[in-house]
């Protein structure tokens, strides 16, 4: 949801709505109207980079400080289109949602390229998807409209756009305002995950009065109604996306796959050895209303809980300061400290009110682009030269910055680089010195510095060592085309898990041809 501005439409609102948006995914053109779809890798990239905002979250930072150190790699099993697309037609839907070449690269960012994050995603839904069910279920939705929050803000409320699209739902100020949000200097309703929602809500619900397709829906969520019906007007009243798919303009063309790939990530993510991130959010949390100005300062000093959870569980109050005195305006606390809440109520009122509710001094809360490249202000600036066998993604966790940056401070809008190019790296000042010797380094040097020391391979036997006998496992030889999913079919009762654990194959779609596989034995 981004930009648009209101004139009324229909019987009910005639709305016209101008799109901007993030970047395609895919690039199409028509030939005899048959559809040629070229994938774009720039709005996969895109997707990545997105996800890389819900580390900033209070309750993810503090989900990572409690996790056991895992220092193994996961095994990253493939399958063939046949299973996604039986997996597909499995999710109980409303929404006719298919499957595409485009949809699998999709897919593959968030099971692959970044299952990390996924697993953060996943552990926020357990907050986030039951509210937002509850609401659209009020409305007639389809609930899986739910995923769209996923693609819209990766399920982070203080969620900001760089065309200042924000919150759960990515509204801008003026269509927020249409939906009843409330939007000033003090408060930002399209943070409240609440009301964000309602708006939402309304708004899917009108768009479907005037498209009846909610596929057409999601798109014109995206772009804009009028961009929707000039690209079914361009293509002979075709009504049905992947007919007009090359008449929409090109970020929309990648917003359908997203919304398919994260509904398939989100209800599969266990088939792909992929389990939630328990991030702690209070699910018991209650609302009061309150009448008289309040600061979260203020709460949390007095009640001692800590002032990033208040926050993040009140993110639209922009300052701090819930100015109630003007309208009744609510408070969300974990159930637990309700009551003293209610008990010490006078007392946190009267602690630093001077300061806390003078409005004219109120300090606003910093807020970060969930897209924003982190400040250089301060940092000392390293040169390294891309060597043989390097990727982008190894030069960021050598200097342990994000990709994110990485790219944006070298203007690459993919991971592609080549060898004796120059990339930039900005670091803290004090730690300037160590990593600068890293351009000096040997490839064995630069992966021990992230514990991830290089295997010597012998050529003369490519398979790592297997414990267990002859007898205990057959040799299968890799044919062209083949992957552990085709291969493990031919053997009864083998999984792919077992076969990449047995041959100590991290990533599956590194099979070759001519390779020999160790396949464990079944005894019945």
């Amino acid at each position: 949801m981004k930009i648009f501005s209101h004139k009324g439409l229909n019987r009910f609102l005639f709305i016209t709505f101008l799109g901007l948006l993030s970047a395609g995914a895919v690039k199409a053109t028509a030939v005899n109207d048959t559809i040629i779809i070229r994938p774009d890798s720039s709005d996969i990239e895109r997707v990545a980079r997105d996800l890389d905002s819900l580390i900033n979250v209070w309750y993810v930072q503090q989900a990572l400080l409690n996790l056991p150190a895992d220092t193994s790699e996961p095994i990253i099993p493939e399958f063939p289109d046949s299973v996604y697309i039986e997996r597909i037609s499995n999710i109980n839907t409303i929404i006719n949602i298919n499957y595409n070449s485009i949809i699998r690269n999709h897919i593959h960012v968030y099971t692959n390229k970044k299952t990390e994050l996924l697993r953060v995603i996943l552990g926020l839904a357990d907050y986030y998807f039951p509210m937002i069910e509850d609401i659209f279920d009020s409305y007639g939705l389809p609930l899986e409209l739910k995923y769209m929050a996923v693609i819209e803000s990766a399920l982070n409320p203080n969620a900001v756009s760089r065309a200042g699209a924000t919150g759960l739902w990515q509204f801008m100020a003026s269509t927020g305002r249409m939906y009843g949000l409330t939007i000033n200097s003090l408060v930002d309703e399209r943070r409240d995950p609440i009301k964000s929602t309602h708006a939402a809500a309304k708004y899917l619900k009108d768009m479907y009065e005037i498209f009846g397709d909610w596929v057409l829906v999601i798109a014109a969520y995206n772009c804009g109604p009028g961009n929707v019906r000039k690209a079914i007007a361009r293509s002979g009243n075709r009504k049905n996306y992947w007919e007009i798919y090359y008449r929409l303009p090109r970020e929309t063309r990648g917003y359908i796959p997203q919304f398919v790939a994260a509904t398939y990530a989100l209800n599969y993510y266990s088939e792909h050895n992929i389990s939630p991130l328990p991030v702690q959010i209070p699910l018991a949390v209650d609302t009061i209303l309150l009448n008289k100005d309040i600061h979260l300062n203020q709460i949390s000093e007095v009640m001692n809980i800590p002032l990033e959870e208040l926050r993040y569980l009140n993110p639209q109050y922009r300052t701090g300061l819930i100015p109630a005195s003007s309208k009744p305006m609510p408070l969300v606390l974990p159930f637990a400290n309700l009551g003293n809440f209610i008990v010490l109520e006078d007392s946190i009122r009267k602690f630093k009110a001077d300061h806390y509710l003078n409005r004219t001094i109120a300090t606003v809360y910093p807020t970060r682009s969930y897209n924003a490249p982190a400040n250089v202000a301060g940092k000392v600036k390293l040169t390294y030269t891309v060597k043989d066998g390097d990727n982008l993604g190894y030069i960021a966790e050598w200097y342990r910055v994000r990709l994110s940056d990485l790219r944006y401070w070298n203007n690459l809008y993919t991971n592609t680089i080549r060898i004796g190019q120059k990339i930039n790296v900005f670091v803290d000042r004090e730690r300037a010195a160590s990593l600068s010797k890293i351009n000096s380094m040997s490839f064995a040097e630069k992966q021990a510095l992230i514990n991830k020391p290089v295997q010597s391979v012998k050529t003369s036997n490519p398979l790592p060592t297997v414990a267990g006998n002859d007898g205990d496992y057959v040799i299968y030889t890799v044919r062209r085309g083949d992957t552990v999913w085709d291969i493990v079919k031919e053997f009864e009762g083998v999984t792919v898990t077992e076969v990449m654990r047995f041959n100590n194959i991290r990533n599956a779609s590194r099979l070759y041809e001519g390779q020999k596989l160790k396949i464990p034995k079944k005894i019945n």
